[in-house]
């Protein structure tokens, strides 16, 4: 079945211009296009597009997702690149992961000190319990 771009970009939340975007930038290289330059866009180029925006959630560059493309397409002598490359967004990912979860210590340290300061009035009384300062000293190094 053939879709219009905007029919895809209703079905994927899409907005139509970065559709368009997508496209100038190298990313859509498999869409059709009718004898009137209408685009048609095809099952498997909707699931692309989730592709695409499941590696730009990620953090990987436009260019590092066209380069993907691109081998994809060059066939099986690129498998050894591809297969280097989502395992070099994997460490990425995961260092990510690492940073987010320091800050959402950090985040629900101050929401158990500002807890306490609330329950006592102050927040210099709460900052001075043996638990927070060794918290604070973990997680902030002073």
């Amino acid at each position: 079945m053939g879709y219009s771009i905007g029919q895809v970009a209703k079905k994927t939340g899409l907005s139509v211009h970065t559709l368009r975007y997508y496209e100038k930038e190298g990313l859509l290289p498999f869409i059709r296009k009718t004898s009137s330059g209408l685009r048609v866009f095809s099952d498997d180029d909707i699931n692309w597009l989730g592709m695409i925006e499941c590696l730009k959630a990620t953090g990987m560059p436009l260019k590092g997702i066209k380069q993907y493309i691109d081998w994809y397409h060059q066939g099986d002598s690129t498998l050894s690149q591809r297969l280097a490359m989502f395992q070099q967004q994997e460490q990425n990912i995961k260092a990510k992961m690492q940073e987010l979860n320091t800050n959402l210590a950090k985040i629900q340290y101050k929401i158990r000190l500002y807890d306490a300061a609330v329950k006592q009035g102050s927040l210099d009384k709460a900052q001075q319990e043996p638990e927070f300062r060794a918290a604070r000293l973990r997680l902030f190094g002073h």
